[in-house]
């Protein structure tokens, strides 16, 4: 619990720092802000939980899997509650769909039959959800071009995590935030030996063109690491775990072979992303299906999805900051 708390800690003084200097830039008035934030750092506070076990056996100490779901469901829309009630925009309709959403991803696996199934369509259900713009219409707008849809965002992935790991109760995944030393040289090592396999695809491609990011050097720095730290603790966390440590191992296991496992995985990771930008976006389905390759051995070396979460992230930051 201690790092729990040390976590929530820093996660909270980051928040309100981001939450000012964003407010700063977009001419957020204040009293708006103050308004959001404390929705903003409940969310991230339960977006913790997963990462850390201790935590997550205190929540499975809950010997029901309907009382499990229930608070899960619950703590799926009080971020929502709050923050709508906050800024005046309650929207019952809103809180209903949002609802019906979570108790659906957390009651899923509280009677299970035939497993396998359950897990796929969970996978294609979690993902649907995730592309669509669901939360965009559920959550209100801070103002006419900025959504707060990334709150619902957040808690898809966590309310996903916590329904795999804590009630379904998935196992050799070695899920959590922090890579550790091994974990961090397995990606490293994956991240280095995808570079050249990365950069011919995509000029070949014509994927991107090479544009580094401008400004003083401490400022490209400063963005470089929030960008890499943003994309590891976010979009790499829940990719990565339903992608390599729930759907290779389940293909894995099922196909009778590891290398199976991955390729299929890798290409419906590619596939997954035909949708981003404009549909069908094929260039970045094949870069993204090669990466994922590169991002699973990461996972079987180490037997960890903190390992693959690193090359992920790291991918996806050189591109950030060095193509457009």
């Amino acid at each position: 619990m201690r790092q729990f708390l040390i976590a929530l800690l820093l996660a909270w003084t980051g928040a309100c720092i981001a939450a000012y200097l964003y407010s700063q830039q977009q001419n957020i008035p204040a009293s708006l802000t103050s308004a959001v934030l404390p929705g903003i750092l409940l969310e991230v506070g339960l977006y913790l939980v997963p990462g850390f076990q201790e935590v997550r056996k205190r929540f499975e100490a809950i010997p029901s899997k309907w009382v499990r779901a229930g608070l899960l469901t619950a703590s799926g829309v009080v971020p929502y509650v709050v923050v709508s009630l906050a800024m005046g925009r309650f929207s019952p309709t809103s809180l209903l769909l949002l609802a019906v959403l979570v108790a659906v991803a957390s009651f899923w696996y509280v009677n299970p039959k035939r497993m396998w199934v359950l897990d796929l369509l969970f996978l294609v259900f979690m993902a649907l959800v995730f592309v669509s713009k669901a939360f965009g219409m559920l959550y209100p707008h801070l103002t006419t071009r900025i959504s707060l849809d990334f709150l619902g965002r957040l808690m898809w992935i966590r309310v996903g995590l916590l329904a795999v790991l804590s009630i379904r109760r998935i196992e050799n995944v070695r899920f959590g935030f922090v890579p550790s030393k091994r974990e961090w040289k397995i990606g490293l090592q994956q991240y280095v030996f995808f570079l050249p396999v990365g950069a011919v695809l995509a000029l070949t491609l014509h994927f991107a063109r090479f544009q580094p990011k401008e400004g003083p050097w401490w400022q490209v720095v400063a963005i470089a690491v929030g960008t890499f730290l943003g994309y590891l603790w976010v979009l790499a966390v829940g990719e990565e775990f339903f992608f390599r440590g729930f759907l290779q191992q389940l293909l894995s296991r099922g196909l009778g072979s590891q290398v199976a496992g991955l390729l299929l995985a890798s290409s419906l990771f590619g596939a997954a992303h035909l949708w981003f930008r404009t549909f069908p976006n094929w260039r970045f389905a094949v870069l993204a299906g090669i990466a994922g390759v590169f991002y699973g051995l990461a996972f079987m070396r180490s037997g960890s999805v903190r390992a693959s979460m690193v090359t992920h992230a790291l991918v996806v930051s050189t591109w950030r900051m060095l193509f457009v």
